[in-house]
């Protein structure tokens, strides 16, 4: 009962012994000192090292930690076993394994994977994404006018610009009730159901309140900066249930917590396992190919995290940045069916506009489904055709 963390330590010929002082200075302090009553007292509250395996530049260095010392939430967990080792040069986390006691304080994900699957009635394909782009500075019809023609061709998520906050002309809640407004008549034209993530913003104290009166307004998702107001704050909007609403966890700030080369967390760990233990439904993150990129190997580590079997609902994996409907097979083979497409300047940035940009999106999908090469597919699709002229095709690796 307790965690188990996994570490990267900066090799050492005596690791065991220094992973041993880490043990124990991270629970009990000095154990050799301690007269015997007292050692009796506090054993169940010592650490205690797993296993050190050697590697040539790091080892690989775990240490169990009893449930006794700390409660069940993750800040007092990363105080426990990250606090002050953060403060040693090229000490990593990499890995927490939970208990099944302590794992079932977790929530996961309200809806997941299958529950978004069933609110948009879409099972056989991965779901397609956008970003509203050039909002800053632009008031709500032209906010209106972006959405409109993003559905007309086929999205079935929207989100806003993580770094659109409250302002005077697109207010937060004017957002949630405009975008209601446009959603509900295109499900009643076309029969397709959208959701649109509005950004959850402003002081951590106001979160709750505002969230739930989004809900009441009819907001149908959230999008929230989880990684710049902590994880345990999504951790708790996810078990409002007066709120109850689907959340894309946005990456930002990640990257200087898992980024970093030699230090701080795994990218599977922050922005997969964990995000998915909170609550998130939808984990983002910067996908292997674009200019604000991460590696092959940290994208694929994220997804296994987010469909791994542990009991908890999927959460969709949704690699962004840089994506333009060339790179769509290349996605289905490192996402598989736990992927949502997202895309802002593939969308935007197609010749002929929004519309046809996301109507090559869908194209590119469907075809890639089916394993059609894109080439064929765009002698039957104009709109994919004129992406590919435009930002060719990716071959897949």
């Amino acid at each position: 009962m307790g965690v188990t963390a996994t570490y990267l330590f900066p090799t050492h010929l005596e690791q065991e012994k220094i992973a041993e002082q880490h043990a124990l200075g991270l629970t009990i302090g000095s154990w050799t000192d301690i007269p015997h009553l007292e050692q009796q007292q506090l054993k169940h509250h010592k650490g205690e090292v797993v296993s050190v395996e050697k590697g040539e530049v790091k080892d690989m260095v775990k240490i169990f930690y009893p449930s006794a010392n700390y409660s069940a939430d993750l800040p007092a967990i990363f105080t426990t076993v990250y606090g002050k080792l953060s403060f040693f040069e090229g000490y990593e986390l990499i890995d927490l394994d939970f208990g099944k006691q302590l794992l079932a304080q977790f929530p996961g994900p309200r809806f997941g994977t299958k529950g978004i699957r069933e609110q948009l009635n879409v099972m056989d394909r991965p779901l397609l994404k956008a970003i509203f782009k050039g909002v800053m500075g632009r008031d709500l019809s032209f906010f209106s006018g972006q959405l409109e023609e993003l559905l007309a061709g086929g999205v079935d998520l929207i989100k806003d610009d993580e770094i659109l906050f409250e302002n005077e002309l697109t207010p937060f809640y004017k957002r949630i009730t405009t975008a209601k407004d446009i959603i509900d008549r295109h499900y009643e034209q076309t029969g397709n159901r959208a959701l649109y993530a509005v950004n959850l913003s402003g002081r951590t104290n106001e979160l709750h309140d505002k969230a739930e009166q989004a809900a009441a307004l009819g907001a149908n998702a959230l999008l929230f900066n989880v990684h710049a107001y902590g994880l345990d704050a999504l951790q708790t909007l996810r078990e409002n249930n007066n709120i109850a609403l689907p959340i894309v966890a946005h990456s930002a700030l990640s990257g200087v917590l898992a980024g970093q080369a030699g230090g701080g967390f795994s990218y599977s760990l922050l922005v997969g396992k964990l995000t998915r233990l909170i609550g998130g439904d939808l984990s983002l993150f910067p996908s292997p190919y674009g200019n604000v990129a991460i590696s092959r190997f940290d994208a694929l580590a994220i997804n296994e995290a987010l469909i791994e079997d542990n009991g908890f609902e999927k959460t969709f994996a949704v690699p962004s940045a840089g994506i333009h409907p060339g790179m769509v097979p290349q996605l289905l083979k490192d996402f598989g069916d736990n992927l949502v497409v997202n895309a802002g300047g593939g969308i935007f940035g197609h010749p002929d506009g929004p519309t046809q940009g996301a109507k090559a999106f869908r194209a590119a999908i469907d075809a890639s489904v089916k394993q059609i090469s894109l080439e064929e597919a765009a002698k039957t699709s104009e709109p994919l055709k004129r992406a590919i002229d435009q930002w060719g095709v990716v071959e897949s690796v």
